[in-house]
């Protein structure tokens, strides 16, 4: 073997494939908790001290290099909510979703014990409130579906003869969906709502 194929050879065949090009990948913990009408998931409204301040989301960040989706969701959840991760048990790992922003979000679904829900104690840094919602709710109440176009924006001085395309090339374009939920005063929509629809199919 060349002394190329012996490099490619390492970087490659350990590899965790990705996003390509992707900037960073996320992970969420989807929290399950045990109440007297059912399962119900657990949200977190953003605190005003942080971005997309005021919005529903789920307990997650940034992973950190050589962590799992797991171990972020848990580690995530731990900082905001004070939910020791020893009391989740995790269930799987639902579709991922790949944000235009160039990002993956990786969404953990798990169920927080009684004592993880008693010990919770979200950090006001990160954290304006927290509400749960009946899984029920979600399956009898169809959300309003709104959406968005994905529009290429290609500039002039693109060099489609050099390229070989002609100017009326047809580049790609997509959707986005949003779902969108209310619950006693609170909006349930974006990724987020994206979410709890893949969990409740």
């Amino acid at each position: 073997m060349t002394g190329e194929l012996e490099r490619l050879a390492r970087r490659f065949q350990d590899h965790e494939p990705g996003l390509l090009g992707a900037s960073r990948s996320c992970a969420v913990l989807c929290p399950l908790a045990e109440g007297e009408d059912g399962l119900r998931l657990l949200f977190e409204v953003r605190s005003y001290q942080v971005s997309q301040a005021g919005e529903v989301c789920f307990p997650g960040g940034t992973m950190e290099p050589g962590e799992t989706p797991q171990d972020c969701a848990l580690r995530e959840t731990e900082e905001e909510l004070s939910i020791p991760r020893g009391e989740v048990a995790l269930l799987g790992t639902p579709d991922f979703i790949c944000s235009q922003r160039g990002f993956l979000l990786r969404p953990v679904l798990g169920l927080v014990s009684p004592a993880g829900l008693a010990a919770m104690r979200p950090s006001p840094a990160e954290v304006a409130e927290v509400f749960t919602v009946p899984l029920s709710f979600f399956r009898q109440a169809e959300p309003d579906l709104r959406s968005y176009d994905l529009v290429p924006q290609v500039p002039e001085d693109f060099p489609y003869g050099p390229v070989g395309i002609p100017r009326s090339y047809p580049w790609s374009r997509g959707q986005v969906e949003i779902p969108i939920w209310r619950y006693q005063g609170h909006t349930i929509w974006g990724m987020t709502a994206r979410l709890v629809r893949e969990i409740i199919r």
